[in-house]
């Protein structure tokens, strides 16, 4: 495993971190996390409106020959702001599924402070420790995206590793195999999806909200009163450059109730591959509410919880002697019982 990635997280966590002793942390009224894939993310997409008749569904025998199955996700957390800037951290985690048993490895937390000052070199310097491609015209994130932009570099590193680390198995990534976006440039996600193809993995991309419509409906809506298990593939969509579709996209209901999900998976697999590969995937893994389970535990254990969160507060605040305030809340300062306040604003 090439770990220059993670020591430079390391590395800059600790340095970013050295600047912002003896200064005071104010506390948000309610901690802010953020999975690292977003449906503000997705781009816009053309798709074919003329439609001549229904999309026949595409049912789906489980495959139980044994299959490894392994997932990756990421988050980041503002942990509260400074007088110049915002203290956050950053972890990602990797789920391995063999026969009954479950491993998992979690990388981080990973806490920075980020300011106006630092951010574009913290971001450039995360970004040149393991990946080659640096676009100069590529935008470059604010303060308040840098946590993300940074959550998704740790994103594709794991996502690499796990691919090296596989071999034959289903690679899941939570999101889309959509490129061309500041966060995912092409000939990234290209990279990983060879090196996976050349490991005899397939990759499949579960969303967990998508905007994508077709003839004006949602497409997961699409295969409501379908017996499971079955997908459905969506034809001729046109992301708007500078956005490439990598994979062929469906929408997968793997079992009973309303749950259906969109699935991109890697474009380059024959479509009887395509196929087979989300029948091994309910012929060994966990699926309940049409979503595996590998997936699911990828997202729990990168999540932090209540007593992470106190944990990493009072780490900084005794090792950096950083004093921790609360932020006052303007609404119910100047409206009392009527001022419902950020946490409430944040909520809806």
């Amino acid at each position: 495993m090439d770990l220059t990635l993670p020591q430079r997280f390391i590395e800059l966590s600790i340095h970013s971190l050295k600047h912002v002793q003896n200064q005071t942390l104010q506390l948000n009224q309610q901690t802010i996390q953020q999975a690292n894939n977003n449906i503000s993310q997705e781009p816009p997409y053309a798709v074919i409106n003329n439609i001549n008749g229904f999309f026949k569904p595409i049912t789906l025998k489980p495959k139980t020959e044994e299959t490894i199955t392994a997932a990756v996700d990421t988050s980041s957390i503002k942990l509260g702001e400074t007088s110049t800037g915002i203290i956050t951290a950053i972890r990602g985690t990797c789920i391995w599924k063999r026969g009954k048993s479950y491993t998992y490895l979690r990388i981080g937390p990973f806490i920075f402070h980020i300011t106006e000052e630092n951010q574009k070199e913290v971001y450039r310097a995360l970004q040149a420790a393991y990946f080659q491609e640096q676009s100069e015209s590529q935008a470059q994130p604010n303060i308040m995206q840098t946590p993300m932009r940074m959550a998704n570099l740790l994103e594709k590193w794991l996502q690499q590793t796990l691919i090296r680390t596989v071999s034959g198995g289903l690679i899941l990534f939570d999101g889309s195999l959509t490129a061309g976006t500041p966060d995912t440039p092409t000939s990234q996600l290209k990279e990983i999806l060879k090196s996976a193809r050349a490991s005899g993995n397939t990759v499949l991309a579960f969303s967990k909200m998508t905007t994508l419509r077709l003839n004006g409906y949602l497409i997961t809506d699409m295969l409501s009163t379908q017996k499971p298990p079955c997908i459905i593939a969506i034809p001729e969509i046109k992301p708007k450059p500078p956005t490439v579709l990598l994979g062929e996209v469906y929408v997968a209901k793997l079992t009973r109730g309303n749950c259906a999900f969109r699935l991109d998976i890697d474009k380059e697999v024959p479509k009887e591959k395509q196929i087979e590969a989300v029948e091994r995937l309910i012929g060994n893994d966990l699926i309940t509410q049409s979503y595996p389970e590998t997936l699911r535990l990828a997202h729990i254990l990168c999540t932090f919880t209540a007593n992470e969160v106190i944990a990493m507060r009072h780490f900084i605040q005794h090792r950096y002697r950083i004093k921790i305030i609360e932020r006052l809340d303007m609404h119910r300062l100047l409206f009392g019982p009527f001022g419902k306040g950020e946490s409430h604003s944040e909520a809806l």
